[in-house]
Parts: structure tokens; C-alpha cells; sequence
């Protein structure tokens, strides 16, 4: 029951946080190029998105191993949520600049003005670039839903978390529109990539065959765990800020490229190289050695298996270490600097 509220609460909070940032994307690309086009190309995203839970997530409970598909996909998870996570260290520490809804709509509404005006009831610009900002923060929400639901075979309920925090976030985006810094989006991010997190250490140690210690009534510890390791990382990396402050970003390094940019580049060209950049993005970004401790972790859970004890110890050391020595250097390549 624990671990069922947990999922649900992973799940939405990963997709509140995606679907505020596809909604200012939607926003914007209906209010400057017409809204007709922009709800078609989110609304087609959206029935993509749901096939391919459908396509991959059915098969992956039904015919794959249960062990192997908690392992892989669990790498995968602690691969998202340690990015999540140390993003949110740095930025709750001031570190890197806060993410910034109306700059985001800004800069969208300057690059789609840039494309000339509009013609006809529907507008192919505004059309794509409402698809390709749903789609891409969709991606992530995707994965979440058929890691933890495939590992846990509740796809049903991932599912149902996704489809109802983009839902509320549809209609409180109807009320409010543009009105999106007001949204906790860094605690909620903080608190989404210590679930992702827990979960995965949980799910490669299961699929390892290492069997934590009272079984599902481990994540709740887990989650503690990374949850106070991660409020201490904030806190001891806050006097390590340097002088010069930070400013909100529209568009950090590590962000996906802005859904306006290339929207003269024909739409399959772009629609590839988009979705490269988010693989990209997802498995390395701007800190691969998240991606290289993810494998480390799996390495160590099945090679020591046997080693019940030492395995559990190294797997926590090692995620822990990962994300404390990732969120240094990331603090020590963003300090001073301007996002």
C-alpha cells in the first residue's frame, strides 16, 4: 500500500512539473500563432505519448522478466531521478538560476514571431511547435510511467497519475494562462528526484535478487534517506556560492533547445534531431558521470549478490557519492556565472 502511494505521488509530481512546461509552450505558440493549430498539435502529442505506453508498456509487464526489467529499467530511473535531482540541489542552493516560466513564454512568442505571420485557419509553425513541446516533456513523463509502472505492474496506475496531473494542469492552465511562475517548480522537482531515486535503488537491489530488508516498507527509508542527505547537500553547498548572482534562465545548458528555435527546418529533420537531443539529454546531458554511477550502482548490485550486506552498503554509498560529487562539479562549473 506504501509503495502504491509513493508511485502515484512520483508519477504525478514528475508530471505536474512537465506538463506546466508544456502548457507554456502551448500558451504561447496559441496566443501568437492561433490557438486551432496549437491544441491540435498538443491534443496529437498527447494520443502519441498514450500509444506508446500502450506499445511498449503492455508487452514489457506481460513477456519480460520480471528481475531484468527492474534492473534496466531501474538504471534508467536512478539515471532521471539523480538528474532531477542534483539540478534541484544546485538551484535550491543557489547554484544555478531558477527556471523561469515567463521567460520561457517569452522567448517562445520572440522566436515565433521571428517565422512571419500566419495564414489560413491552420498554421503548420505553430501546429509543430506545439507537438514537439508536449512530445518532448512528455518523453520524460513516459519513461517514469512505464519504469515504475512495468517494475511494478501497476501500469495502470502510472498511467492514471499521468493522465490526471495533466488534466488539472489543463484546466488550471485555462484559468490562470500565463500565470505559471507562481508553481513550486524546483521543490517539486527536488521532491519528484528523491522518489525517482529511491525507487530505483529500490528496484535494481530487487532485481537483483538482494531483497531489501522488509521488503516494499524500504522505500519509505529510502526516501527519508535521500531526502535529508539531499537538503544537507543544499545547505553545505550554499556557502560555496560565488559573488556574482544568478539570473532566472529561460533556457539552461542542460534544458532541451527551445521549441521555437529551427522552426523553419522541415518538420521531420527537426522532429529527429529533437528527439536525438533528448536521448542525448536524458542518459548524459552535462553530467555524464550520473549515467556512469547508474551503472556502477547495477554493476555492483548483480556482481555482489551473493554479498547480500556489502552490496546493499555500496549500492547506497555509491548513489550517494554520485550525486554529491555530481552536484559539486556542477557548482563548480556554474558558480559566478550568469545562466
Amino acid at each position: 500500500m506504501t509503495s502504491s502511494v509513493l508511485l502515484a505521488l512520483s508519477v504525478f509530481g514528475a508530471c505536474l512539473v512537465e506538463s506546466v512546461e508544456a502548457l507554456t509552450i502551448v500558451v504561447a505558440a496559441g496566443g501568437t500563432r492561433g490557438w486551432r493549430a496549437a491544441l491540435e498539435g498538443a491534443g496529437l502529442a498527447l494520443v502519441v505519448l498514450a500509444v506508446l505506453v500502450a506499445l511498449i508498456g503492455v508487452p514489457l509487464v506481460r513477456y519480460v522478466p520480471i528481475d531484468a526489467l527492474r534492473v534496466v529499467v531501474g538504471a534508467l530511473l536512478l539515471v532521471l531521478g539523480l538528474g532531477w535531482l542534483r539540478k534541484a540541489v544546485l538551484r535550491a542552493s543557489g547554484n544555478k538560476a531558477l527556471h523561469d516560466e515567463d521567460a520561457v513564454y517569452a522567448s517562445t512568442v520572440e522566436g515565433l514571431a521571428r517565422t512571419g505571420t500566419r495564414s489560413g485557419r491552420r498554421d503548420a509553425v505553430g501546429f509543430a511547435v506545439a507537438f514537439k513541446g508536449v512530445f518532448l516533456e512528455g518523453m520524460e513523463v513516459l519513461l517514469i510511467v512505464l519504469s515504475l509502472g512495468a517494475s511494478s505492474h501497476r501500469l495502470w496506475l502510472a498511467s492514471a497519475m499521468a493522465g490526471a496531473a495533466a488534466i488539472l494542469v489543463a484546466c488550471i492552465g485555462a484559468l490562470v494562462a500565463r500565470q505559471l511562475r507562481e508553481v513550486p517548480e524546483n521543490a517539486m522537482k527536488f521532491c519528484v528526484g528523491v522518489l525517482l531515486t529511491s525507487f530505483a535503488v529500490f528496484w535494481i537491489g530487487e532485481g537483483a535478487g538482494l531483497r531489501w530488508p522488509g521488503s516494499d516498507a524500504t522505500i519509505p527509508v529510502l526516501v527519508g534517506a535521500f531526502l535529508v542527505f539531499g537538503l544537507g547537500l543544499a545547505r553545505w553547498l550554499k556557502p560555496l556560492v560565488g559573488s556574482a548572482g544568478l539570473r532566472p534562465c529561460s533556457s539552461a545548458p542542460e534544458d532541451r533547445p527551445s521549441s521555437s528555435s529551427c522552426v523553419s527546418s522541415s518538420a521531420v529533420v527537426r522532429g529527429i534531431s529533437s528527439f536525438a537531443d533528448f536521448l542525448v539529454d536524458f542518459l548524459v546531458g552535462d553530467a555524464p558521470e550520473v549515467l556512469i554511477g547508474a551503472l556502477a550502482v547495477v554493476a555492483v548490485a548483480v556482481g555482489l549478490r551473493h554479498e547480500r550486506a556489502l552490496a546493499m552498503v555500496l549500492v547506497l554509498v555509491i548513489t550517494s557519492g554520485v550525486l554529491a560529487g555530481s552536484s559539486y562539479r556542477g557548482r563548480t562549473r556554474n558558480v559566478g556565472v550568469e545562466a
